[in-house]
């Protein structure tokens, strides 16, 4: 809903109300007019022009300029008709054929264009009240600068709320967008540049053509990382690199599944999988997205401490969240190395790891020391998953 919704329909209770007030001050004094049927005929053009225009006030678009200079003329031409209707009015401070109905349309003038058109409605108003009074008296000059404070001021707060929707717009804009590129990331990290990081290995170690198509390969892969990792993950954020294909079920599907399920094929010769003795549910798109980041760490592990490596998966069942643990017995990340991957465009930790667990809510640890092995702890709170958020 638009920031200035309220205000139009705030307006649109204003009309009637202050309408039938000025009708009320006419039936309540009538034996002073001297010549009645003017203020009579005026004030019930007024109630017609009141509520047959009700829809046009409803919001920015019905509310044309036209309108609001045709709504002005109807306030001002009942404020010059005063003298005529009472010819003692110049003498006695005494209301206005429109009364306070005249705020109303320069209100909706600030709401339409802000506190200029808000300065320039006031001022005709202004104008009109002192040719009525003929002289400028303290009452008069009291009312006019308070519509003019009053419209000017609404206006202003107008075009401020539209200046915060925009830019909050835009920021919304700008986070949907970070983060679909973020998701386009993990995938293209997950899938296309592993293969290309192999086609390099396999065809470097040919020799002849294939070198040559590894190399090629080897130059695709350093674009597409430089284009991946462009403006994706601050510094303060990154890590490393990693990640197999995604296992278990769509991200979308907001069904519960058993994690246990999702993790027990990546188990094997060099895998060793630790596990709850009963099912360990958590949302299908989250259970789904922890089970990717698992093999991204897994990955790393095969990648960077060798194929002989061996790695420990251990679930952990909390009833406030699930942590899953994966730690190999490899040579450890020395000092460092993450953030230089990162600088390389290397972003296998920041994407497909910590990235899946920010999506989810939850957080991933990782601790290293060279010599000793690396650690990845992966936190997912319980009923957190992008299809519920």
């Amino acid at each position: 809903m638009s920031v200035e919704q309220p205000l139009w329909r705030a307006l649109s209770a204003y009309r009637p109300l202050t309408m039938v007030y000025a009708v009320l001050l006419f039936g309540f004094g009538h034996e002073r007019y001297e010549r009645p049927w003017i203020a009579a005929a005026f004030l019930a053009f007024l109630a017609l022009w009141t509520l047959a225009t009700l829809r046009r006030v409803a919001n920015t678009a019905s509310c044309t300029r036209r309108f609001l200079i045709a709504d002005l003329t109807v306030a001002l031409t009942g404020i010059l008709l005063t003298p005529l209707a009472d010819a003692q009015v110049q003498q006695v401070d005494s209301p206005t054929l429109p009364s306070i109905w005249t705020a109303g349309s320069v209100l909706a003038f600030a709401i339409k264009g802000g506190w200029r058109w808000a300065g320039v409605a006031s001022s005709f108003v202004a104008v009109a009240n002192l040719i009525e009074r003929g002289h400028p008296s303290r009452d008069t000059l009291h009312n006019v600068l308070l519509v003019c404070v009053a419209s000017i001021a609404i206006g202003y707060v107008v075009e401020v709320a539209r200046a915060s929707e925009r830019t909050l717009a835009r920021a919304l804009e700008i986070e949907a967008a970070t983060r679909e590129r973020e998701r386009l990331a993990r995938d293209i990290h997950d899938g296309v540049l592993q293969v290309l990081a192999m086609v390099q290995r396999r065809g470097t170690a040919m020799g002849g053509e294939a070198a040559e198509l590894g190399r090629m390969a080897g130059e695709q892969e350093i674009a597409l990382r430089t284009l991946v990792s462009g403006g994706l993950v601050p510094a303060a954020r990154g890590s490393a690199h990693a990640g197999p294909e995604r296992p278990g079920p769509d991200p979308v599907d907001a069904a519960s599944c058993d994690l246990r399920s999702l993790l027990a094929p990546y188990s094997g010769s060099t895998v060793t999988f630790a596990e709850p003795g009963a099912p360990v549910l958590l949302a299908s798109g989250a259970a789904g997205e922890l089970a990717a980041a698992v093999g991204a760490a897994l990955d790393n592990v095969r990648r960077h401490a060798g194929a002989d490596a061996r790695a420990w998966i251990l679930v952990e069942e909390w009833p406030e969240e699930v942590i899953v643990t994966v730690r190999d017995d490899g040579p450890g990340i020395p000092e460092g190395r993450l953030a230089q991957a990162e600088g390389e465009g290397r972003l296998g930790v920041a994407l497909s790891i910590r990235g899946r667990l920010r999506d989810l809510g939850g957080t991933a640890e990782l601790v290293s020391v060279p010599g000793q092995g690396t650690e990845v702890e992966l936190r997912v709170p319980r009923g957190r998953g992008r299809a519920e958020r």
